[in-house]
């Protein structure tokens, strides 16, 4: 077999070029019997790490996604955009910030997502990717136009091809019927001998495979729907991996086989916030902005109200909101602890006032914890936790940053130390998700170096556990909204 020097011969090694034929798989080998394994230890918890997911995941949906994409296009990240946080986000964000001057804490701030931002559309802009609707295929795809500049129609799809035919693109669509996935998968992965299967996926909707020659490399992927099959298939000559295979990543997470039912494509970090103009109408002239509505007070996080006109709660919760009220009147920072994740409110004419005993000893894993959130109007909410590394595991929403953290005796065991900034919901339902928390143990020395130490008296007594509204009842009234606006 001669040697494999451009994308289409790549493509056609794969068995995906549209004239090849299809091969029949070998049958596969005996299994052999089982070997049990010793079970691995359990692993050390990265407090970094930990960190970095609870900052990442406090972000909206769009935004994260937005950061992969972008890290993807900056060349330090070569997963799937799903906006889900793991090794692979980490150690992206974590590279991004070595290579650009500044410390790999795998988190984020907001003038770092902006700068990666520009830096990714930079790129993007010097590829001239385009999103384009492929109407022969009825799949959308991302196109890097300035390297595929050549365009030519295929039946049920189309070939983007370089100028000297190293790199081609193709999309492909089967009507219901026609062919399925079997199929597909069994050609991808048919033996060859100048070709090895370097990576293969097979799930009930869709398959993915890759495979490289001496002088190739592929990519294919098809999705299955209800309007048929979908895919697309691309091959590169090896020596330009360097270029092209970055691209290749871009290109598998712009694909949305069946456009109408894809969610919307990923927003730059620095534009997440912004409402973008509304389109002019026929012949009405230029668009006019209407003007914004007034500002109104929103639940911004929870606080703890010790007494004396004294407010507790996180720092990291008041990010935003740097003068906060409590119930109609203005807080002020009177202290804040030396790591900077706890803050004292001192708020002039605020009455009330009787927090939880602290709870002395350590949390256990996985014990049950409730966490008592303020909503705006003076509302409150209790939901159901469980103990983690570092914090806690609970379907928290936006306002829960502060949050007291109570075991199910109703002894305090940590605040929230970040929540949410936005709504999270899966199918209508809030899903649990991992918070950090500042344990009792800090809370306790602040408050005695604060010199309030006797607002919050320990407990190391066995406690009855009791339901979780008798536990959160006496802490009730202790709950404070803070509140950011006029």
């Amino acid at each position: 077999m001669a040697a494999i020097r451009t994308g289409l011969a790549a493509l056609a090694a794969l068995g995906l070029a549209f004239d090849a034929s299809a091969q029949a798989v070998p049958p596969a080998p005996a299994a052999k019997p089982a070997v049990p394994t010793p079970k691995p230890a359990a692993p050390v918890p990265d407090p970094t790490f930990e960190a970095a997911r609870s900052a990442f995941e406090a972000l909206p949906e769009p935004e994260r996604r937005a950061v992969q994409d972008a890290l993807v296009w900056t060349g330090d990240y070569n997963g799937v955009t799903t906006g889900g946080f793991g090794r692979r986000t980490f150690d992206g964000i974590a590279t991004y910030q070595r290579r650009t001057g500044g410390p790999p804490t795998g988190q984020l701030a907001a003038p770092e997502r902006a700068a990666l931002a520009a830096a990714a559309d930079a790129a993007r802009k010097a590829a001239r990717f385009r999103i384009q609707a492929d109407a022969a295929s009825g799949a959308a795809i991302g196109v890097p136009e300035r390297l595929l500049s050549k365009r030519s129609p295929l039946p049920g799809g189309t070939r983007w091809q370089s100028a000297d035919g190293r790199v081609t693109l193709d999309t492909r669509s089967f009507p219901p019927g026609t062919t399925d996935l079997d199929a597909l998968f069994e050609r991808a992965t048919a033996a060859a001998p100048e070709r090895k299967v370097t990576y293969k996926l097979k799930k009930p909707d869709f398959i993915v495979v890759t495979a490289e020659t001496a002088t190739g490399r592929s990519y294919v992927r098809y999705a299955q729907g209800e309007a048929g099959i979908r895919g697309f298939a691309l091959g590169y000559d090896r020596a330009l991996a360097g270029e092209v295979e970055p691209l290749v990543i871009a290109v598998a997470n712009s694909f949305a086989p069946f456009p109408a039912a894809e969610p919307p494509a990923p927003t730059p970090p620095a534009a997440a916030s912004v409402r973008p103009d509304p389109a002019p109408r026929p012949g009405s002239g230029p668009a006019v902005t209407p003007a914004a509505p007034p500002a109104e007070a929103r639940a911004s996080a929870t606080g703890l109200n010790l007494g004396g006109g004294h407010v507790l709660t996180t720092a990291s919760a008041l990010d935003d909101c740097p003068a906060p009220r409590i119930g109609g009147l203005p807080g002020r920072s009177e202290a804040r602890d030396a790591a900077n994740s706890l803050v004292l409110l001192r708020v002039e004419g605020l009455g009330g006032g009787a927090g939880p005993v602290l709870r002395a000893d350590a949390v256990g894993a996985d014990e049950a914890l409730l966490v008592l959130a303020a909503g705006a109007g003076g509302g409150r909410s209790v939901a159901p936790g469980i103990a983690g590394p570092g914090g806690l595991y609970a379907p928290l929403q936006p306002g829960a940053g502060g949050a007291p953290v109570l075991d199910r005796a109703g002894r305090l065991v940590g605040l929230v130390a970040r929540a949410p900034v936005a709504p999270r919901l899966i199918a209508g339902v809030m899903p649990p998700t991992r918070y950090p928390t500042v344990p009792a143990t800090a809370v306790a020395a602040f408050l005695k170096r604060s010199g309030i130490g006797s607002a919050l008296p320990p407990s190391a007594a066995p406690v009855a556990t009791a339901t979780p509204g008798a536990a959160v009842a006496p802490v009730l009234a202790a709950v404070v909204d803070l509140q950011c606006g006029p």
